[in-house]
């Protein structure tokens, strides 16, 4: 590589250098930081974050491939880097009334979120599949660590032990699909791959090969069948945690899949029946067995696996609609769940966990503002009109509609329906019912302006939806 080639690659990588250089910076200032100064920590990271964007949107208008074909700064990846920060940085602000009472306010738990970050940055930019599974077991290993937090609680210890097995697992798997299509074509770049999968008919080893590494992605989005931490980590990691995994790492699995399948594997058609498969499976599945959920984040968990079906049915589509609808879908998503997650967290004070949904009953008679916003974030993750949510999943069924898959969008809608109860059931216990104690939600300036925020991003997508679908279409690929 020249010294221009090298200049170029770094400048290319330069958001993902900022994170990466300020989470080192943070974890030794961080030694110095005393007991009730952790404020600095907080507003150290968002600093760093919005660094990061601001770099991510300078270099905006170019596409910029580094590092030999292995990464690339373009549209598509910009899209869903400002979703990471978006993610990463409302988590922040969410942090430091929960991390104080739960006493796990250390600077390592702001500098793995950082690396989680920049893991999540290379995974959305990577080009190759060895810089894929880079990024994705830098943004794993820091999961991991941060769902066991709680080292005093035995399901935190419990969730971060079956996370940590059963993503070895998966990445084992998906290495094991990288070394198959390096074996038969000689190459893991993904345009490499594309020329190699033009044959027809398609060599059964490249077949196998992508259904391992389909196995290796759908973990990290926690789709069917590979779905099965999903509830006991939400539940056992702290809600900030969760509030994060739900939003950026499974956004960061869907940016790789549309690279992957989208541009690679287009010509792997069977490949898609693999998907579809999987995408009514597991949109089933989150829907029925959140019914019977009362623990609120268990719920959440299976309605997030739910919404990684809906989500699915957009890759299905394919095209650069059903790009388009995904990456709206994961930015509403995005919005709405770190709302509700945000509620949850505000609700956990003293000797109140805010996980039981009983535990809301009467909420609106006290607080009929914050009733109000979890009224918004529930219909809109119900997708009721005319919410930014109805709008994430109309725009997919459109992209289904428009690609011949009319069956796949009855099943989506139907199971839609199916999945708007368990949200109404939370509305009618919140409205309906009489309270059972008095609530003394921990609303400090920074949740309240993560509240906001969210409420804003739901109301204004909401607004104006096909103004935010030409952003995504506008960063399909650089296109």
């Amino acid at each position: 590589m020249t010294a221009e080639a090298l200049l170029q690659s770094i400048l290319a990588s330069l958001p993902e250098i900022v994170v990466v250089a300020g989470a080192c910076v943070l974890l030794i200032l961080g030694q110095f930081v005393r007991k009730g100064q952790e404020h600095f920590l907080v507003w150290a990271s968002v600093a760093i974050v919005l660094i990061a964007a601001l770099g991510t949107l300078m270099l905006l208008g170019e596409v910029r491939p580094a590092y030999t074909g292995m990464f690339i700064a373009d549209g598509f990846a910009a899209f869903f880097k400002v979703l990471f920060y978006l993610a990463t940085g409302l988590t922040f602000l969410l942090s430091p009334k929960y991390v104080e009472i739960e006493e796990i306010g250390s600077s390592e738990y702001y500098v793995l979120l950082l690396f989680a970050l920049s893991g999540m940055m290379i995974m959305a930019s990577a080009t190759d599949l060895l810089s894929i599974y880079v990024g994705l077991e830098l943004m794993a290993l820091c999961t991991y660590v941060l769902t066991g937090f709680l080292r005093q609680q035995r399901r935190s210890n419990e969730a971060a032990l079956k996370y940590v097995i059963l993503g070895a697992a998966s990445t084992g798997i998906f290495l094991y699909g990288v070394s198959l299509v390096y074996g038969l074509t000689g190459t893991t770049q993904l345009d490499g791959m594309a020329a190699a999968m033009t044959g027809d008919p398609l060599d059964p080893g490249l077949l196998l090969a992508v259904v391992f590494i389909v196995a290796g992605l759908v973990f990290k989005v926690g789709a069917v069948p590979f779905h099965m931490w999903v509830p006991d980590v939400y539940e056992g990691a702290p809600t900030t945690i969760t509030a994060f995994m739900s939003v950026g790492p499974k956004a960061a699995g869907f940016a790789v899949i549309l690279r992957v399948f989208l541009n690679p594997l287009v010509a792997a058609s069977d490949a898609w029946i693999i998907v579809a498969v999987i995408a009514v499976v597991t949109m089933a599945l989150g829907s029925f067995v959140a019914l019977v959920q009362d623990n609120f984040k268990r719920l959440l968990a299976y309605s997030s696996i739910a919404h990684a079906g809906f989500a699915m049915f957009g890759v299905v589509a394919g095209g650069a609609d059903g790009i388009a609808s995904v990456m709206l879908y994961l930015l509403i998503y995005a919005f709405m769940n770190l709302g509700i997650f945000g509620t949850v967290i505000m609700m956990r004070n003293g000797d109140f966990s805010g996980e039981v949904i009983e535990g809301y009953a009467g909420f609106a008679k006290s607080h009929r503002g914050l009733a109000l916003l979890m009224l918004l974030y529930l219909f809109s993750l119900a997708g009721i009109p005319p919410t930014a949510g109805f709008f994430a999943k109309f725009y997919v069924l459109v992209a289904l509609v428009e690609r011949g898959f009319v069956i796949l969008a009855v099943i989506a809608v139907l199971l839609s329906a199916v999945a708007a109860y368990f949200y109404i059931r939370i509305v009618m216990v919140i409205y309906m019912r009489e309270p059972e104690g008095a609530f003394d939600p921990a609303l400090t300036p920074s949740v309240r302006a993560t509240l906001a925020l969210t409420a804003a991003g739901t109301i204004g997508i909401g607004l104006f939806p096909a103004w935010f679908l030409g952003l995504a279409q506008h960063s399909v690929f650089g296109d």
